[in-house]
């Protein structure tokens, strides 16, 4: 059971602990005294919690849905709203990193089935109060939509792929070109004809892009730029093969 202000609040709740690794520290005064001459050292704000909010879920919606939906992103929880005992076709998700919020929002208006899920920014406050209504709807039982098993992490599906030699980015400004994407990896021997980058059924770029390597060692070695930056932009890196390569390009002609 976790708890919210010292109260237990219901089962398969935990506890986020403000001093973790992804969340940062308690928040507390914006200024620590250090009794060195330079006097008063600002402190770092803690980084925002990693929390979005979707609507428009289909009712039949599960957790697995969800995390299949944000697919590659680490899902830390999935609490499903409800009003009045019944399932609103709303959801709270909470992410392991604050920049995977950004990408969490690029699925806005993606389908689930055949809705189009929303995906909006929300708050810390938000969400445990939402925990909050879902104690006292369930009276401490469990919600019928926590029963599907959590997805793999990020991390832990990376780790395990075999590499190919294609990567797929993820993320990518929608202005980036292929000379964006090779400065991107310009530690590898890459040529133009090497990046391919995805287009939807409207011809507009869709946020990736696939490149094809030399080797696998250089695949493997590329992956260390994995969640760095293009422009403004964190770079997802997945690896990928050539039958994923070829679909997507086929869906965008």
């Amino acid at each position: 059971m976790a708890e919210l202000d010292g109260r237990e609040t219901g089962p398969k709740r935990q506890r986020f602990d403000q001093g973790s690794s992804f969340y940062g520290p308690s928040p507390g005064s914006s200024f620590m005294y250090n009794p060195s001459p330079y006097g008063y050292v600002e402190q770092q704000p803690p980084p925002p919690f990693p929390v979005v909010r979707l609507r428009g879920l289909p009712f039949d919606c599960t957790e697995a849905d969800v995390a299949e939906f944000f697919h590659g992103l680490d899902i830390v929880d999935v609490l499903f709203v409800r009003k009045d005992g019944k399932f609103s076709g709303e959801a709270f998700c909470v992410l392991g990193y604050p920049l995977q919020v950004d990408f969490a929002l690029q699925k806005n208006r993606f389908s689930m089935g055949r809705r189009y899920v929303e995906v909006f920014r929300s708050r810390r406050q938000d969400y445990y109060k939402a925990i909050a209504n879902e104690v006292s709807e369930n009276r401490g039982g469990a919600s019928p939509h926590r029963r599907a098993p959590r997805a793999r992490s990020h991390d832990e599906e990376k780790d395990s792929v075999e590499h190919t030699g294609i990567l797929r980015l993820r993320g990518l400004p929608y202005s980036a070109s292929k000379d964006d994407i090779l400065e991107f990896f310009r530690d590898f021997n890459l040529s133009e004809d090497s990046v391919h980058i995805v287009f939807n059924s409207e011809g507009r770029p869709s946020g990736e892009a696939y490149v094809e390597f030399a080797n696998t060692e250089d695949s493997k070695a590329a992956m260390t730029k994995d969640r760095m930056t293009l422009g403004s932009r964190y770079i997802e890196l997945f690896v990928s093969s050539h039958e994923e390569l070829d679909e997507a390009i086929s869906r965008g002609r």
